[in-house]
């Protein structure tokens, strides 16, 4: 065999195959692994490239399956509040940013926590303090609400008069009047007068979120919004800029939004965009069924109503169910239909009742179609009724998690356990049960709603405690009985995305005749104990056989 373009060797190999098997020498050529094993000396000539492991582990490039590049990107061109955690650390950046902005007609950002604020709730007047007379518009971390000043509402026409849309919610006062903070659909009101991004603002932005996801060792994703939703404008055209003139250095598939104010008349526009989108690393060939809202601000769909949240042994049930933001009749038909069609269908649930309502979806497309290679999977499922977790398996639906949910932190203890209760506490991020049964196990961040990071993630799936350096305070362990081992978590976050990402052919695996797409981390994370999981580093990422980051230290 001739020599190859480059060797990896003098470490640990976790090749995220069916077996886990381990090696210690991967060697490259032509962008395709050629090799896998421990004496790989013959295949080094004197043109070949050898990184020495030193002991270090190589892995898959991680494939994050729920994510948001551009938008990630877009905030840390705007007012970035992610790494901030208190009131008066926003309220100050906010200040400082609309100071060395004076010539921007809204002053833009995002990022905030909910438990930063009493409720979850932050105020127009506060924000007013701040920015002056010009509007400003921060949705929040998770993008579920937005915290806007009086100047927005006044813009927006928001008042004591205005009724709440649908899908949403405004925050009022005991007189009605807006206080400042828009849940879901309400979020539109304001955010359809916001200017419309450049197109090559938003490219700007696709890089720098691509960059930033590089360096945590991630080679592919699944962007769980392409379309025209919230503040930020449609990623789609960026990406296929990217894709076409190479810029994109990530295999990304891009779940098309589907529009929760329209029904079955937008799949012919679906399937246009899907032609009309798809290009060489970028592949829209997925669909975004956002089916309810988050539990903090009580738009998650349940079984069961929340409870008032005035303690254990005395709440009582409220007569709020949540959201189902898609009518469970147009659900039973969207999903089939797109199913035929040869779509994936991304759901984004966090009920236990949305849960349920994708599942059955899922169950009447194979009723009717039979069984095919959708891949269909559900993200986040923060709330999963017990009667519901063999169901994944039985139906073929892959477990999009975001593991580093899975911690006690200010917003679980005072936003979500109060007004879940029990047994609903206990049903959270059931991720064990999920792996012990049998269903395909697939892994993201949500990133910015979170940290992209895959080794902080893989930590609290591990451990189900924060990672060192993401601690919000000294927790026990959330439901360590929903803990899953290592080997499971990272290859959820290579082999199993992958799957997810119909990439499964070519990546996600340390494997003769695939792609070269690793990740090089600082360290043997099985060497090591499990609370150090997270301390974890990439130091090199590649994609294709091509580098694309090195950290300083590499």
């Amino acid at each position: 065999m001739a020599s190859a373009d480059l060797v990896f060797t003098g470490g640990a190999v976790f090749t995220a195959d069916t077996v886990r098997s381990r090696a210690s020498a991967v060697a490259v050529s032509g962008g395709r692994i050629v090799a896998v094993g421990h004496d790989l000396s013959d295949l080094i000539g004197p043109r070949t490239e050898v990184v020495d492991l030193a002991g270090r582990m190589l892995v898959p490039g991680f494939q994050d399956a729920h994510v948001h590049p551009v938008w990630g990107g877009l905030d840390m061109l705007r007012c970035d509040l992610a790494e901030l955690s208190t009131s008066a650390e926003y309220l100050d950046a906010i200040g400082a940013y609309a100071a060395a902005h004076p010539g921007d007609d809204w002053i833009l950002g995002g990022g905030w926590q909910m438990s930063a604020f009493p409720g979850g709730t932050p105020t127009a007047v506060a924000l007013d303090a701040v920015t002056g007379d010009r509007p400003a518009f921060f949705p929040n971390r998770d993008g579920h609400g937005a915290w806007v000043n009086s100047a927005a509402l006044r813009r927006a026409g928001i008042d004591a008069h205005t009724p709440d849309p649908a899908d949403g919610r405004i925050e009022r006062d005991a007189a009605g009047a807006p206080t400042g903070t828009l849940h879901e659909g309400a979020m539109t009101l304001v955010n359809r007068l916001l200017p419309e991004e450049p197109p090559e603002r938003m490219v700007e932005a696709l890089l720098v979120g691509q960059r930033y996801l590089h360096s945590f060792g991630i080679t592919a994703w699944q962007d769980a919004i392409v379309g025209p939703y919230g503040d930020a404008g449609d990623p789609a055209p960026a990406y296929r800029s990217a894709a076409m003139d190479g810029t994109l250095t990530a295999k990304v598939v891009g779940a098309l939004w589907w529009d929760r104010t329209a029904g079955l008349e937008q799949i012919p526009s679906l399937v246009e965009r899907r032609e009309r989108l798809s290009f060489g690393r970028f592949q829209a060939t997925s669909i975004k069924v956002m089916q309810d809202g988050v539990a903090e601000n009580f738009t998650a769909a349940m079984l069961e109503p929340y409870l008032d949240g005035h303690g254990h042994g005395h709440a009582h049930f409220t007569d709020n169910s949540g959201i189902s933001f898609v009518d469970p009749t147009i659900l039973n038909e969207a999903v089939p239909q797109l199913d035929a069609l040869g779509f994936q269908v991304h759901f984004h649930a966090i009920g236990d009742r949305a849960v349920r309502q994708c599942l059955d979806a899922v169950e009447h497309a194979l009723a009717r179609n039979g069984r095919g290679d959708g891949r269909h999977h559900i993200a986040h499922l923060q709330v999963v009724h017990p009667d519901d977790i063999h169901r994944f398996r039985s139906l073929g639906v892959a477990v999009n998690m975001q593991p580093l949910w899975a911690t006690f932190e200010p917003q679980m203890i005072d936003l979500t356990l109060p007004f879940l209760g029990e047994p609903r506490s206990a049903w959270q991020y059931p991720f064990g049960d999920l792996l012990r049964s049998g269903a395909v196990l697939a892994a993201g961040s949500d990133w910015s709603v979170s940290s992209p990071n895959p080794l902080a993630a893989i930590h609290t799936a591990v451990n189900r405690t924060a990672a060192p350096g993401y601690e919000e305070g000294d927790y026990d362990p959330f439901l360590p009985e929903q803990a899953i081992d290592l080997a499971s978590s990272l290859t959820a976050y290579t082999a199993g995305s992958a799957w997810v990402n119909h990439l499964d052919a070519t990546t996600g695996t340390i494997e003769v005749g695939k792609s070269a797409d690793f990740a090089l981390l600082d360290r043997d994370p099985f060497a090591g104990p499990a609370d150090q999981i997270g301390a974890t580093r990439v130091l090199q990422t590649f994609v294709d056989g091509a580098r694309v980051f090195a950290a300083d230290d590499a």
